[in-house]
């Protein structure tokens, strides 16, 4: 076996339609995260913080930017996530930042898709690792429009009830199609949506579509 295990060895696919091979560059920022955090605690005089997820259910990010000149200068980050999430993270931190920074109002509608291109791909299962980043992001940003008295350029995360019985929104049924599900049946087991309510289940399949046409093409 070669010694350069993080170059030579993917995680092995569970079938031959689906791979979960990581490209060089997602390897290379899991194993060298850029503009990382480890101590929080150490983070003083950001223009903005911003903060998506919850350690209770597995994945949560925190972001710190810099301001200048309406640019992020500096972009901090730090997360309990995932390998794909932590490699989505970083490259972001280099898009926000490169090229004497990203003018604040294309950062704020930077997409999953730009984040991935960026690292040449991510399996399928693993673009919802690639969400949080540019949520976190916006967060961040937001966080620097409202301590600068500019609420009118903030962007608000809208989320839709779908499912009043089952609490289970547009945003959950989007998570659910980003893990992976692609059929109302695995759009269900994820969610609960639509089990006691079967009469919303033609907006749910409409959802799924969308979202799989959104992220998936």
């Amino acid at each position: 076996m070669s010694k350069n295990i993080a170059s030579d060895i993917d995680i092995v696919p569970r079938n031959e339609e689906e791979s979960w091979a990581y490209t060089k560059t997602v390897k290379n920022h899991f194993f060298h995260p850029q503009n990382f955090v480890t101590d929080a605690s150490k983070m003083k005089g950001y223009d903005g913080l911003g903060m998506v997820g919850s350690p209770a259910c597995g994945d949560m990010m925190k972001v710190w930017i810099k301001v200048k000149e309406d640019k992020i200068k500096e972009m901090k980050w730090q997360t309990f996530g995932c390998g794909s999430a932590i490699a989505a993270t970083s490259i972001l931190s280099v898009m926000a930042t490169e090229n004497g920074g990203m003018e604040l109002n294309e950062a704020l509608y930077i997409k999953p898709q730009d984040i991935t291109t960026r690292l040449g791909g991510l399996p399928i299962r693993k673009f919802h690792c690639s969400v949080l980043g540019d949520k976190a992001l916006r967060s961040a940003i937001n966080n620097y429009f409202h301590k600068t008295k500019q609420e009118d350029r903030m962007i608000k995360e809208q989320t839709r009830i779908i499912d009043r019985e089952a609490k289970v929104t547009d945003h959950d049924i989007e998570e659910a199609v980003l893990e992976g599900a692609q059929t109302l049946e695995e759009i269900q087991k994820k969610t609960k949506v639509g089990i006691g309510n079967p009469q919303i289940i033609p907006e749910v399949e409409q959802l799924l579509r969308f979202y799989t046409e959104k992220y998936f093409g």
